[in-house]
C-alpha cells in the first residue's frame, strides 16, 4: 500500500498573513495528502529542520512579504546541505515572473503559483513531481 504524499506548508519570514496557506493546506489534506503546517514567521532553518524531521516529500512555501529572493534560496541551499535535495519545493505568493524564473532555474524551486492559481493545479503539480520512489517507502 502506497503511503500518502507528505507536505510541509510553511510561511517563511515576517509575513503575518496565512489565509492562503491555510486554504492550500486544507485542499492538500482533502486531496489525501498528509499536511504539516508550521505556522507564521518561520526561519529557513526552522522550515528545513521540520521538513527533515517530518520526512516530507514536498515543502510548500507561502510568501507575500517580498523577501522571496532572500528566503527561498536559503531554504533550498540548506536542504541540499542537509541531504534534503530530493524534497520537492514549491512556492506561492506575490512573485514576479522574472523572480519566478530565477527561483526555478537557479535555486531549485520546482513550481511557483501566483494569486488566483487553482488548488487543483497545485495538487496535480505536486502529485506529478514528487519523486515516486520517496513515496513508495
Amino acid at each position: 500500500m502506497e503511503r500518502p504524499i507528505r507536505v510541509l506548508v510553511a510561511k517563511p519570514g515576517l509575513d503575518g498573513h496565512d489565509r492562503g496557506a491555510k486554504v492550500i493546506a486544507r485542499a492538500l489534506r482533502d486531496a489525501g495528502m498528509e499536511v504539516i503546517y508550521t505556522g507564521l514567521q518561520q526561519t529557513p532553518q526552522m522550515i528545513v529542520e521540520a521538513a527533515l524531521q517530518e520526512d516530507v516529500d514536498c515543502i510548500g512555501l507561502s510568501i507575500l512579504s517580498g523577501a522571496h529572493m532572500t528566503l527561498l534560496p536559503k531554504i533550498t541551499t540548506m536542504l541540499r546541505e542537509n541531504d534534503g535535495a530530493d524534497i520537492l519545493v514549491v512556492a506561492g505568493g506575490i512573485i514576479s515572473d522574472e523572480d519566478a524564473l530565477t527561483l526555478r532555474n537557479d535555486h531549485g524551486i520546482a513550481g511557483i503559483f501566483g494569486p488566483g492559481s487553482s488548488t487543483h493545479a497545485i495538487i496535480d503539480f505536486i502529485r506529478e513531481h514528487v519523486q515516486r520512489s520517496s513515496v513508495e517507502g
